[in-house]
């Protein structure tokens, strides 16, 4: 079916002004304002009201996290003590309550009007073993594209590191279930909705070892890499005392220095690193409102992107950002970027969107997402300007930053709707809440 998405009130796209036609999944046309299709479409969608925007993208996350939001034990804390305070409770994790949090997570995610996710889960204490199956089951479920990163934990506290005993795994565990991962849900074709990579969580809670056999896994069956890096000064002093390198030095050493690998965070590089960075061609996924709440510092987005390092965007864990809003994140980019420059023009809404989009579509290293161009898949998010916040705003792709959005009213994914009317579509979001609720009332 070809489906003609019409004069739009604006759109994040060069030569589509009149709207764009979706057929087979992917973008076949966009139409000139003014313009029609250039062959008969079989229905026609009126956005005349719409705000188009590429499917956000999101390449930092931790689903989990939606359990133990403002919690306690976390709340004014810098990340390791933060991370100490947090491992007992999610160390309680169990197949029912993790369910609950990833379905909670994504459908908060497509509500914000991101179309594609990447998960980084690395707990995997007793029974929760299937974990990324979990995921899988729950992406399919709801429609949305998805990398399901299979991270992991061999250093724990007796070794040293900061996570429990309990929810680590030894080296040969870690690799086989990676394979299996691999084998049976990795699809590298073009559209694909579900990926895999591999993601030792960071140096302080995984070995040389596990980094450097998940590089050689990674090669040899053509997927990603990805762990935290560069988000704290503690990580520099620990990495220093235990290696005698920074992280970056770290990495290179496990064989991670390459376009396969994509980073979380990315604070603390001096300019010389991120120059090396960039030669590499390694991603940085920046997480604006995560930094902020653990008060990590700034990334240097500019810095990165000025070497030729591609720079994404992610929420990072529900319980340092306390939300899976991608909107919000754009937002907060913008805000952090200017704040950390000081100057306005150091990002615009523009700039900030296409961290969202083109930069994370390139952090996942893909080419099929991210834009709005005949050929991508027909990932879009639809938002209206009809809330008061909205009311006297004059450049409506702008607005939506400036303004604040934060809620879609339109999602598609691969060509189908997956949110209309600002509900995720086949979702009982009362009966999500209740029994999300109740099961995070296990981790207070």
């Amino acid at each position: 079916m070809r489906l003609f998405l019409k004069d739009p009130l604006a759109i994040l796209a060069d030569g589509a002004g009149g709207g764009l036609v979706v057929e087979d999944g992917r973008i076949a046309e966009l139409v000139p304002g003014g313009g029609r299709p250039s062959a008969p479409v079989d229905a026609t969608f009126d956005a005349s009201r719409h705000v188009v925007l590429p499917g956000l993208v999101n390449t930092h996350h931790h689903f989990y996290q939606t359990l133990t939001r403002a919690h306690p034990s976390a709340t004014d804390k810098a990340l390791f003590p933060w991370l100490v305070g947090l491992y007992p409770y999610w160390a309680r994790l169990d197949p029912e309550s993790f369910r609950l949090s990833v379905r909670l997570a994504l459908t908060e995610l497509l509500l914000s009007g991101c179309t594609t996710a990447a998960d980084h889960h690395y707990l995997f204490s007793a029974g929760l073993e299937d974990a990324i199956d979990i995921e899988a089951e729950e992406a399919a479920q709801l429609g949305i594209r998805v990398t399901l990163t299979r991270g992991s934990m061999d250093v724990s506290v007796k070794d040293g590191g900061l996570p429990p005993d309990s929810v680590v795994q030894d080296a040969d565990t870690i690799l086989a279930d990676s394979e299996r991962l691999l084998s049976r849900h990795h699809d590298r074709a073009d559209g694909a909705m579900l990926q895999i990579a591999l993601a030792p969580c960071s140096p302080f809670s995984s070995s040389l070892a596990v980094m450097r056999a998940s590089a050689e896994l990674a090669e040899r069956h053509d997927c990603r890499l990805h762990t935290h890096l560069g988000e704290t000064e503690d990580e520099n002093r620990y990495c220093q005392e235990l290696f005698g390198c920074r992280p970056l030095d770290y990495l290179e050493e496990a064989g991670w220095l390459g376009p396969r690998t994509w980073l979380a965070h990315g604070i603390h590089f001096t300019t010389d690193e991120c120059r090396r960075l960039g030669a590499h061609k390694v991603g940085v996924c920046h997480c604006p409102t995560s930094n902020a709440v653990l008060a990590s510092g700034f990334c240097p987005v500019n810095e990165l992107q000025a070497a030729g390092a591609p720079v994404g965007l992610g929420v990072d864990g529900s319980a340092s950002n306390d939300a899976s809003n991608m909107m919000e994140a754009v937002r907060h980019a913008l805000m952090v970027a200017r704040l950390n420059y000081r100057a306005p023009e150091a990002m615009t809404a523009r700039d900030a969107l296409r961290l969202a989009t083109e930069g994370s579509a390139a952090c996942l290293g893909r080419a099929d997402i991210g834009r709005i161009a005949a050929g991508r898949q027909a990932d879009l998010a639809l938002f209206t300007l009809d809330e008061l916040r909205f009311s006297g705003a004059h450049d409506p792709i702008a607005a939506l930053v400036l303004c604040g959005a934060h809620r879609a009213d339109r999602v598609m994914v691969k060509g189908e709707w997956r949110v209309i009317d600002g509900t995720p579509v086949g979702v009982d979001l009362p009966a999500l809440r209740e029994a999300h609720g109740r099961a995070a009332r296990r981790f207070a």
